[in-house]
This record gives C-alpha cells, structure tokens and sequence, in this order.
C-alpha cells in the first residue's frame, strides 16, 4: 500500500464501516478530477469490499486503485464506457442479481452528469436494483464554488449545465447566439484542451459577459481566472501553459432590470416609440437605474422577439 494513503485505509475502516452496504446494489461513486487526496473515506471503503468494479478505462481505475492499496484481479473490473454502457448495463445487472456490490466510477469526478453513468443507473432502476450515491469530487462545483457566479439573491439564481457545445464552428456559434446569449442564469461548460481557442472565438460575441476559465481543477497548476467574454483569446494567447488540462468555463449571469421596476415600465414604453439606444438613455435619465443593464435588457427583448439586423450594430455600444 502506498505510504501516503496507508492511514487513510484504516481511517476509512473506521469512520465508514458501521454503515450498510447492501449486496446486489450499485455504488455510485465520485473520485477525484486530478488530487488523490480528494478522495472520500466513505468511496475508499466501498472500493475495497466492492465485488466488481464498472469503470470507464479498466487501466485507469487499476492504477487508481493501486496508488489506494487496494488490490483487484482483472475479472473484477468490468469496462463501461460511452461506447459500451448500454450492453454493458446489463453485464452489471446480472451481476447484481447474483448478490454481487458493484461500484461505478468514471475516469474522475461524479459519474451520470458528463460521464458516462446515468444509462447504467437507468438500467439498474428498471430492474428493480437499487443505486447508492458517493458523493464527492465534481469539476463543475469545483468551479462554481471559486467563481462567484450564482447568487441566489437575484431573480435569475442557480446555474444551468451545458457541457460540450457542438463541436462544428456553425453549430456551436447557433448555440451560442441563440441559447446561451438570451440565459440570463449561470452557464456551464466543459471544454477540451485542443478546443478552448475556438470555443473562446466564438464566445467573443457575448461582449462584456463576465467569463470564468477554469483549468487544471485541483491540480499542481491549477489556474482560475475571470474576465470578459471577448478578452478570453488574448487571455489563452498570453502564455502557452493556458491552453493546456481541461476546462470547465463559467458564463456569469446576465444582468437584468427587476420586471418589478418603474424603470422596467418606462423602458418598455420608450423602446416601443423609439430607438433603442435612445429609450435606454431616457430610461436611466427618468429612473436613475443602471444604463448598461437597461441596455442588456432591451436587447434581450428585441432579440427574442426578432433578430432584426440593427440589434448586432447596436450590440457593440452596451457599454456608452
């Protein structure tokens, strides 16, 4: 057993063996997105007295579970995969009613949400077995919890996960111009490494949008960094270290005039009669409200209502 985590096995033995661990169960179960250590005392039990462990790359999990000093032969470890998991479901499922714990576990992270995981489960449930989750290591909250981006203080709180956009170039801008630039919530992607540049192109049409990168989560050389939408590339550009590890890439929420507001009755009246940078400026004159975020919000009407082609020459002035 490796000399770091030989303490951890037997804290493991002891803070988690009281609990139940039913046989003929699937144990759903989070590992860590780059830090060993982030492991939980509770996954590394389970790990041990699991009868079969469903993964996504058997060498993978193997070197895993060596660096844990826990030992499985071969036939203990069942690949499923994306390519797979369907078939392999039910491998999984005959072995669950043979009595048999099953553990599942992605390559990092929390399996079922962009790993593979969720058909498995689905599959499971149908059969009547049951699913037990082991909460821990997940990118995405990683992410949240240092990006400041989800208040739930606001109208628009909480965050929508997206995952990979398209990975065609007309694809992923359609996402983005017409789904992503009219969310006013949190957003949430992941990206690959050899795809960051062009992914932070094409979000250069979101302006002034507050855009967190967060690459390398946990790792040695970790980096978290937020700015504005169209100085992503510039940001990637600046050293060559920034295009590397994966990313997981955070778009702030849009700001919004309260629908509640005196100043979101004028401007409705105002951008009915007249153009919309000119009912912007009266409105904030009348109301004293914020001048960008009335401008983001009448843009956000007028897009949803009709792409004319005066918005996008009007979409750069956001900020006068």
């Amino acid at each position: 057993m490796s000399a770091s985590f030989a303490s951890a096995q037997g804290a493991a033995r002891e803070a988690a063996a009281a609990q139940h661990y039913p046989e003929g169960a699937l144990y759903v179960v989070a590992t860590p997105i780059g830090n060993l250590a982030d492991i939980t005392l509770r996954a590394l039990h389970v790990l041990q007295m699991a009868d079969t462990v469903a993964c996504e790359d058997t060498r993978h999990t193997q070197s895993m579970l060596r660096a844990y000093g826990i030992d499985k032969g071969a036939a203990q470890l069942l690949a499923v995969h994306q390519h797979n998991e369907t078939e392999a479901a039910q491998n999984v499922v005959q072995r669950l009613q043979q009595g048999q714990r099953v553990v599942y576990v992605s390559d990092a992270g929390t399996p079922g949400v962009s790993d593979p995981g969720a058909r498995l489960v689905a599959a499971v449930q149908a059969a009547g077995l049951r699913a037990v989750p082991l909460p821990g290591a997940s990118s995405i909250t990683t992410a949240l919890s240092v990006a400041g981006a989800v208040a739930r203080s606001t109208e628009h709180g909480g965050f929508v996960f997206a995952g990979f956009l398209p990975v065609k170039n007309a694809e992923r801008a359609t996402v983005i111009a017409q789904q992503l630039a009219h969310e006013p919530r949190c957003v949430v992607l992941l990206e690959a490494p050899h795809r960051i540049n062009e992914l932070a192109q094409a979000l250069a049409v979101l302006g002034d949008r507050p855009v967190t990168l967060a690459r390398e989560l946990t790792k040695q050389f970790e980096e978290v960094t937020t700015r504005p939408a169209h100085e992503l590339t510039a940001w990637l550009d600046g050293a060559p270290q920034r295009s590397r590890g994966e990313f997981v890439v955070l778009l702030h929420p849009v700001a919004v005039a309260s629908d509640d507001g005196a100043s979101l009755r004028v401007l409705r009246l105002l951008v009915q009669e007249l153009p919309l940078k000119t009912a912007v400026r009266l409105a904030a004159e009348i109301t004293g409200a914020s001048r960008n975020v009335l401008y983001d919000t009448a843009l956000a009407w007028k897009r949803s209502g009709a792409d004319d082609e005066d918005d996008e020459d009007e979409a750069g002035d956001a900020g006068d």
